[in-house]
């Protein structure tokens, strides 16, 4: 153990004295001592410190340290040590029930019982600097994002560096923990209670830990140090006010307030005061307080003027959700769904986008556990993660939070998120400035009873109702000084979706529907399609303007309407009694499917969405699948190599045996025996075929055409494999919403999957 020094009482009167003539604040001299500010403070107090740091201060005040040193006391610190790790150990066997049955389990939502918190805790990690205090502009939050590529862009991508919440406590001795709603903080500090009582963490201290709402809400309104002892008495230990107070004096605490911002208005200068109070006699303790990160109004002037480090909690990543989910569903004795879950969070980015906060990602495994699957209804999922956040999460708590005004209930929070999302998200605003939210704010509540007229008593009240909905839900976030945005880009999109579909007046309603059908081709407004049409009730009007303005996208090219006319006839002339629309989906690949510009995954997509399984057809329709599968072998573009080879026996084999139309099989054959003896060395083959192979291509494709529509060559230019794209992409949308959980008249539905991929000419619009 390193030696300490602490002044005599002559010497600390020579001390103060030489410190007072050199005219220098307690920084000048912890400056050229080379230490920091406490530490000097602790010397002029009398105070044990570091024996170097002693002698160091008293050669920066030109003093003999061995005149100024109380060595005989100094020489008796190692015992004294020795007896308060003594009394550290008894008073820590005494309160471990105490803290066991504080923190040892959390019970969260809908649970239906606790859990024991080492069986779920996953690591935490922090921001150091705090995320809402950075001098960004909009541009580098949106670089930082990655807006541009859209599909899909996250506003948790923070590239600051995380550290890991232990190492931070173990760096600092005064700890201000922020963090958004539902971030851990709590779990956060019952964890190191849990941690600090068993000897694994701060092994020479005692955890206290204090709900700061409970102690606001204590009988009589003790001080927090008769509330501690209060505490001590109750875990039966005998000369609590004189144990404690050794402990405290000794630094050999760990003080974990936990919950500033729950504490209510009305209490809050009385606790602070209480903390302030007990901090100026007993700072030698570790000190850790966590709050909400936007109710920072909680400042301590105490710990303002040393050295107290704020920081932030982060978001998960990746790697801690595996680890919250591994062991959730291990708990549940559920270990199978691990694996699936994980999965369908990866294949979805919008509900993986809430598994970053720990209370959303508790919600989503709650919503697993009833069948192995996320709810198909993706509306409903986010309004009861809104609801966890608006509602839920304090009620179960018992938390119940000042409300700027009383009129602005839960539910109209919603429909002034909604305004928000509906005009931010309309005009591609992702982050916003805070006047300009605070406009949006102060005309909604300029409508609600009892507010007032004066216009800057209103932009006062819209700045308070927008910091208490960041520190009360999260569901606004600050991403840096005075800049705004959703906490994630799917509460965006679903309040966005929520404003239309609540529309009650249908003039305004026709407008806003024909308004979002004209962002058909907008990679951005996707998930707003998707969810309007769940909402909407019915979604008829809204799919039937989609539709529409799909077939519109392509409806004045000629040359793409000739090749849908072409889709049309080839798709008519299979005889079968298959769904006419996933054939044409089939042929409209088919033809393009070598062109660099189509995505064949959207195919293998809308086949699944129609049921098109080829493979499974020749089960139930023969004809239709060697129809499919002959055209599949001879495809000139896929099949017929450039150069000679042996592959071009095996395609025109397929193509033969497959074939069933005679007429067409002879002229394969015909064409088969052409071709130069597979034996023939290769130079062979390919004079043979540099010599007849243009020839013989020519009469395939004229054999192909004639006897099965199929060969032609479709050139199209930039512009129109563009609209290609595009239609495509949205025809995939309007399949997505035809197979969300809306409801949908049989006939819209009917109507909408029989014209697709239909000419335009084909269409009843006027």
């Amino acid at each position: 153990m390193e030696r300490s020094y602490i002044t005599s009482e002559k010497g600390l009167e020579l001390a103060k004295q030489e410190f007072k003539k050199t005219g220098w604040t307690q920084q000048d001299l912890a400056d050229f001592a080379e230490c920091s500010r406490p530490v000097v403070s602790n010397f002029l107090r009398g105070k044990a410190i570091d024996k170097q740091k002693f002698i160091d201060i008293c050669e920066a005040l030109k003093l003999e340290w061995t005149d100024i040193a109380k060595i005989e006391e100094s020489d008796q610190i190692q015992l004294q040590e020795t007896a308060i790790n003594a009394l550290v150990d008894e008073i820590r066997a005494s309160i471990k029930n105490s803290i066991e049955k504080q923190c040892s389990t959390i019970r969260v939502l809908d649970m239906t019982g606790p859990i024991e918190l080492n069986d779920i805790y996953t690591q935490v990690n922090i921001l150091e600097k705090i995320i809402g205090r950075r001098r960004f502009s909009i541009d580098q939050l949106l670089e930082e994002s990655n807006v541009e590529e859209f599909d899909r862009f996250s506003f948790s991508k923070i590239k600051q560096k995380r550290v890991s919440a232990l190492d931070a406590v173990n760096q600092y001795d005064k700890l201000m923990i922020l963090g958004k709603p539902g971030v851990g903080k709590t779990t956060f500090l019952k964890y190191l209670a849990i941690q600090c009582n068993q000897g694994v963490f701060a092994a020479t201290k005692i955890p206290i830990f204090i709900p700061l709402k409970k102690y606001a809400e204590t009988e009589n309104n003790p001080d927090l140090l008769t509330y501690i002892i209060q505490w001590l008495e109750q875990c039966k230990i005998t000369n609590a006010k004189d144990k404690l107070r050794k402990i405290l004096e000794e630094g050999k605490a760990l003080i974990l307030l936990d919950g500033l911002d729950e504490v209510t208005v009305k209490d809050s200068k009385r606790i602070i005061k209480s903390i302030e109070d007990f901090y100026t006699f007993y700072d030698k303790n570790k000190f850790i307080v966590t709050c909400r990160i936007a109710a920072i109004e909680y400042t301590f002037t105490q710990f303002t003027e040393v050295e107290v480090a704020e920081v932030e909690i982060a978001d998960f990543n990746d790697r801690q959700i595996k680890t919250f989910v591994t062991n959730w569903f291990k708990i549940k004795e559920l270990a199978n769904y691990t694996q699936h879950f994980l999965e369908q969070l990866k294949n979805n980015s919008t509900i993986k986008e809430l598994a970053n906060n720990p209370l959303l990602l508790t919600l989503l495994c709650l919503e697993f556990e009833d069948s192995g699957n996320f709810p198909s209804d993706r509306a409903d999922l986010y309004a009861r993660a809104t609801n966890t956040l608006l509602r839920k999460w304090d009620n179960k708590r018992y938390i119940y939070r000042q409300q700027v005004y009383k009129e602005l209930t839960p539910k109209r929070k919603e429909g002034l998120l909604s305004e928000i999302a509906f005009k931010t998200f309309d005009k591609k605003e992702y982050f916003f400035k805070q006047r300009t939210i605070e406009r949006y704010i102060g005309e909604y509540i300029c409508n609600l009873p009892n507010t007032p007229k004066d216009q800057t008593e209103l932009d006062i009240d819209s700045q308070a109702v927008l910091k208490s909905i960041e520190a009360q839900h999260g569901l606004l976030v600050e991403r840096a000084r005075g800049i705004y945005s959703f906490s994630h880009l799917t509460f965006q999109e679903y309040f966005t979706a929520r404003k239309i579909a609540n529309i009650s007046n249908p003039k305004e309603l026709e407008t806003a529907l024909n308004d979002l059908a004209s962002h058909i081709t907008e990679t951005r407004w996707r998930e707003v399609f998707l969810l309007t049409t769940a909402m909407l009730e019915p979604a008829d009007k809204l799919l039937l303007l989609m539709k529409r303005n799909i077939d519109k996208l392509i409806g004045h090219e000629t040359e793409l309407q000739e090749f849908l006319v072409w889709v049309r006839d080839k798709s008519n002339s299979v005889e079968s009694d298959y769904k006419t629309a996933p054939i044409r989906v089939f042929y409209f690949y088919y033809a393009l499917y070598d062109s660099f510009f189509l995505d064949f995954k959207l195919y293998h997509s809308l086949s699944l969405d129609f049921d098109l399984d080829l493979n499974y057809a020749v089960s139930i329709d023969p004809e239709l699948y060697y129809s499919l599968n002959t055209e599949f072998s001879i495809d000139l573009n896929r099949s017929i190599p450039f150069g000679f080879d042996g592959d071009l026996y095996y395609y025109l084999s397929a193509a033969i045996d497959n074939c069933l139309d005679q007429k067409l099989k002879e002229i394969l054959e015909q064409l088969q025996q052409q071709l130069p003896d597979s034996d023939e060395d290769k130079e062979k083959k390919k004079k043979w075929w540099h010599k007849n192979g243009e020839t013989w291509r020519k009469d395939l494709r004229e054999a192909m055409i004639k006897y099965r529509n199929i060969g032609h060559e479709w050139e199209f230019n930039n512009k129109q494999i563009e609209l290609l794209n595009q239609y495509l992409t949205a025809n995939q949308l309007l399949v997505d919403c035809l197979n969300t959980e809306c409801y949908i008249s049989r006939e819209v539905r009917k109507e909408i999957e029989n014209t697709l991929f239909l000419p335009f000419a084909d269409l009843n619009y006027d």
